[in-house]
């Protein structure tokens, strides 16, 4: 029977804590997400004088390294981007898609709205690698006629130690 050292069994202590309080963080994540969605509601969507347009993002849950049997799971945080001064614009679909074209997730069971120069976000954590490599998201949205698009973005992040990467992609009207 191997027996441990002190320097061992403090690294497995620390270590099993550290998984803990991260499974921890990820639920109360999900709540203050899910919160932070319901405060956001749009009572009613304001039709008239509206225009619809329709938005994909492509997002990565991973990358290749090395060769394709070799992944590197990234972060992604998903920016929703208001860039109007004075116009409100009204989120109706946030769907997150996976390499093969599946529905992952539908973000939104309701619309929001994105209030004058501000900035949503949805992160998808860098364990969930569900999406793979050619994962994405389609937005359907609606603004004034007269405001700009919608501006979405993906920002995606991994750290190692000292090494890190990370790189971004921005939406495309497909309608």
């Amino acid at each position: 029977m191997k027996v441990l050292n002190i320097k061992s069994l403090i690294t497995i202590i620390l270590g099993s804590l550290l998984l803990a309080s991260c499974t921890s963080i990820t639920a109360e994540n999900e709540k203050l997400a899910i919160a932070k969605l319901n405060d956001r509601a749009a009572a009613q969507l304001p039709v008239e004088n509206m225009e619809k347009g329709r938005t994909y993002l492509s997002v990565y849950s991973h990358i290749y390294t090395n060769s394709q049997h070799r992944i590197h799971e990234l972060t992604a945080t998903i920016s929703l981007r208001n860039v109007n001064l004075e116009d409100t614009i009204y989120i109706a679909k946030a769907d997150f898609y996976n390499t093969e074209g599946q529905l992952i997730k539908r973000f939104l069971d309701h619309a929001i709205f994105i209030a004058p120069m501000e900035t949503f976000e949805m992160v998808i954590e860098e364990t969930d690698n569900s999406g793979g490599s050619g994962a994405n998201f389609i937005f359907d949205w609606l603004k004034n006629q007269s405001s700009a698009d919608p501006l979405f973005e993906g920002v995606m992040i991994s750290t190692t130690g000292q090494q890190g990467l990370s790189f971004t992609t921005q939406g495309k009207r497909i309608n």
